[in-house]
């Protein structure tokens, strides 16, 4: 990537990050929730052309569909214990995605593209968004997150940029490689302990911690490489152009979309958030 790009990355990545901890931290639950619902309502006018669906009212009509089903789903679970089979349906879609990664490029057809929007984004946006407003330390467990998930990707690209050899999945992705893969896992694990220590709450073992994150940046790696099949199945190089330097809203929540069901379930089990 040239330095003007990179520099162009960091600077609207600072800006992201700041108006997100300005949103988390200063205004109430809810406009988290809503700033979530919008973000996905983007990503789903996004992955409309997916499936063929080209034309702003079809897209938008995706897009709202996507928004209004976080936003039941946000309203029928009473507290995260609840999300438990929501969170488990998740885990299978994505060892499905899995599967059909390492089977690509056998055809993906339009009907399935479609649902698979909804299954990409709609479970981690109910999860977001019950964490936000139904969890007294919701605000502080979806930071930290989002840290690991950012830590993944910071990692994966100098380690892949410094040492990658070797591909990950040429067919759906020609610039990753293990080796960034490598490094994305140990970046996580270590910010997952960073995050950890600095909560001070209950959550799991720094063995357990180190684990997590290395667990979250494997599975954000399957949601990045998801969205990069359907792109591809369709010839389509980027899913929008909504952030300089970034790409469209697919590219910014596919790893978290992937990786905050995981999260919240493995805390679940291990007792790190109650019911």
């Amino acid at each position: 990537m040239p330095m003007s790009a990179l520099f162009q990355r960091v600077v609207w990545g600072v800006v992201l990050v700041v108006l997100l901890l300005g949103i988390l931290l200063l205004l109430p639950p809810l406009a988290g929730v809503l700033v979530v619902c919008v973000v996905l309502a983007i990503g789903g006018w996004e992955w409309a052309a997916f499936f063929g669906w080209t034309s702003r009212g079809r897209r938008t009509v995706y897009g709202a569909l996507v928004a209004m089903l976080v936003l039941l789903g946000f309203q029928l679970v009473p507290d995260p214990g609840a999300l438990a089979p929501l969170l488990w349906l998740s885990l299978f879609w994505w060892a499905a995605c899995l599967v059909a990664i390492l089977r690509f490029p056998r055809p993906i057809s339009r009907p399935m593209a479609a649902l698979a929007g909804l299954l990409v984004l709609v479970p981690g946006g109910v999860t977001v968004t019950v964490l936000l407003a139904k969890l007294p330390e919701g605000v502080a467990l979806v930071l930290l997150v989002l840290v690991i998930v950012w830590a993944a990707d910071v990692g994966a690209y100098f380690a892949g940029r410094r040492l990658g050899r070797h591909k990950l999945a040429p067919d759906v992705s020609p610039g990753k490689t293990w080796e960034g893969v490598g490094g994305g896992l140990v970046a996580a694990g270590l910010a997952a302990l960073a995050g950890g220590a600095v909560l001070d709450g209950p959550l799991p073992s720094p063995a357990a911690l180190f684990a997590l994150g290395a667990g979250l940046a494997a599975i954000s790696v399957i949601g990045d490489l998801t969205v990069s099949m359907y792109k591809r199945n369709v010839g389509l190089k980027d899913s929008g152009r909504l952030i300089p330097g970034h790409g469209g809203a697919l590219d910014r929540v596919d790893s978290i979309t992937a990786a905050v069901p995981l999260y919240v379930l493995l805390l679940l089990l291990s007792g790190g958030i109650g019911a």
